[in-house]
């Protein structure tokens, strides 16, 4: 057993049992991996995966234990690599990062400002996206840490802990009827059209839910992933918009106006999620400190620990956190 076919079968797993987009994503031949996992299976004596003609279709149960003692042997490797890292020179390697674009745009930069006075020679990498898509960067094990808001249950391998509160906030142009209301009615807002995320439509807190249980008709004019193409609509007239309370920047929405919409729409907490059984390098803990400065090195090691969310959330229960 080598472990190049335990790497191989990773590939396989984390590309949906495609063997063409593992090879691709190996950089080799699709005959190779094909090869070296029938080569596997072999020494093994059981099939990993069950077939249909040449295709892949499931794991089998013995190869899902293979898989899974696979994947924690290829994070041990990581681990070492990372550790021999740490002691050649503390100051010097990678970050990734996986977040959402109101994070990176309104969030980070001052955080992101502050680690590179410190660390100019680590090389930092910002992956934007979604939630599903950050997921998907944190099950492929590509991302050191995920920054997001809510669905837990997309990151089953990480440790999720909760940086900082906010809610959200209409924006509207100046001149807006709405503009000269200190608190508006959720009635008073669902006289006009809404400009909102994505990601508002989903969940025990979206906003079709809101209006619902105030038995008003929500209103969707456009949605969008990004707080500044939310923004730029509402500027043309399309209607109110609804965004996270920091997506706002004085000098550049100078012609538009923030109104709290906290009376209106429940509270969020946004977290940062670090995979379970990673090796944790030094300013890889300085980052999260910049981030929350409650995350002290001794709290993210318990975390890490933490059986499951639900572990993580006892762990943090009590914390009082910022408001963004």
């Amino acid at each position: 057993m080598k472990l190049h076919q335990l790497r191989y079968l990773a590939a396989v797993v984390q590309n949906g049992l495609n063997v063409t987009a593992a090879a691709k994503a190996l950089h080799t031949s699709q005959p190779g991996v094909s090869k070296q996992i029938k080569l596997l299976e072999d020494e093994l004596g059981f099939q990993v995966f069950e077939r249909e003609g040449r295709n892949l279709t499931r794991v089998t149960p013995a190869g899902e234990a293979v898989v899974t003692r696979s994947l924690r042997i290829l994070e041990e490797v990581q681990n070492i690599r990372r550790l021999s890292d740490e002691f050649r020179d503390e100051t010097r390697g990678s970050l990734t990062i996986a977040t959402t674009h109101t994070q990176a745009r309104y969030v980070l930069p001052p955080v992101i400002q502050q680690f590179r006075q410190h660390y100019p020679e680590v090389k930092l990498h910002l992956h934007q996206g979604t939630t599903e898509q950050i997921a998907d960067l944190a099950a492929d094990d590509r991302i050191d840490f995920a920054i997001a808001t809510g669905k837990h249950e997309l990151f089953p391998t990480m440790a999720l802990m909760p940086c900082y509160r906010w809610h959200r906030d209409l924006v509207v142009p100046v001149g807006h009827p709405l503009a000269a209301v200190a608190k508006p009615a959720l009635k008073e807002v669902a006289k006009y059209p809404i400009v909102t995320y994505l990601f508002s439509f989903s969940g025990k807190s979206s906003l079709p839910q809101i209006f619902e249980r105030a038995n008003l008709t929500l209103d969707v004019a456009l949605t969008a992933q990004d707080a500044d193409v939310i923004k730029s609509y509402v500027k043309l007239g399309l209607g109110v918009g609804i965004v996270a309370s920091m997506a706002l920047d004085q000098r550049e929405d100078s012609d538009l106006v923030q109104i709290d919409g906290s009376h209106l729409f429940p509270e969020h907490v946004t977290w940062i999620g670090v995979r379970r059984g990673r090796l944790m390098r030094g300013f890889m803990y300085d980052f999260l400190k910049l981030f929350a400065s409650h995350l002290t090195r001794k709290l993210v090691d318990q975390a890490m620990r933490a059986p499951g969310h639900e572990g993580v959330d006892a762990l943090f229960a009590g914390t009082k956190l910022p408001r963004y």
